[in-house]
């Protein structure tokens, strides 16, 4: 409960901070030590109680769909041209396949979406019935859903919106921060402390016992 407590106080300070004219993201930071990236890398999927924004979704299936933006089989062939393939990579935030394309999904879109880490994988992603139910079951696990890559000593997670309550934006956090603990190995003396921020303020430090 402490954890969530000192939460509350950092969330507070931050309210006090400049507003602004957009709505803010809440990032947190977890800053670890005694810990190596290269040999521990941390690639996670975790899911948060609160959607934090709308997220952009592409398929790719073996006929169009109405319920998400579809490329089919058929326009695999104009994505040889690798600026095709930047502009799909930046205008969706996930990429979800039927599991049979998943072979040539691999070979067109591979090379671009593997670094973005963008391509749809087992966890996330991989269809083998594609049909209304799945797919708009897939949609709400994706919304829900944080993408948290550690290449670094530092780990850094939007975890939700300033106009979201403070009570939603803690439970979003203690979630991801419960998800990363249990992936360190020396748990919490991998931590050095955690900080929270809105994008346009100072961060909030706060320790770890």
């Amino acid at each position: 409960m402490e954890l969530e407590d000192n939460l509350k106080k950092a969330l507070e300070e931050l309210r006090k901070s400049k507003e602004r004219k957009f709505d803010q993201t809440v990032d947190l930071i977890i800053n670890l030590q005694k810990f190596d990236v290269k040999k521990n890398s941390i690639n996670l999927l975790v899911s948060v109680p609160h959607k934090i924004k709308e997220k952009k979704i592409a398929g790719f299936f073996e006929t169009k769909h109405k319920d998400v933006e579809t490329i089919t089989k058929e326009q695999f062939k104009k994505y040889s041209d690798k600026k095709l393939i930047k502009k799909l990579i930046k205008k969706f935030d996930f990429f979800i396949a039927q599991a049979s394309l998943m072979p040539k999904v691999a070979t067109t879109f591979g090379r671009a979406l593997g670094p973005a880490g963008k391509m749809p994988s087992p966890q996330l992603g991989i269809l083998f019935d594609v049909n209304d139910k799945s797919i708009s079951e897939i949609k709400g696990k994706i919304s829900n859903s944080i993408k948290i890559k550690g290449k670094e000593a530092s780990i850094k997670v939007a975890v939700g919106k300033q106009s979201m309550k403070d009570e939603d934006l803690i439970e979003n956090i203690v979630s991801v921060y419960n998800a990363i603990l249990k992936v360190l190995p020396r748990d919490k003396d991998n931590i050095k402390n955690i900080e929270i921020k809105f994008t346009m303020s100072k961060p909030q430090k706060i320790k770890i016992k």
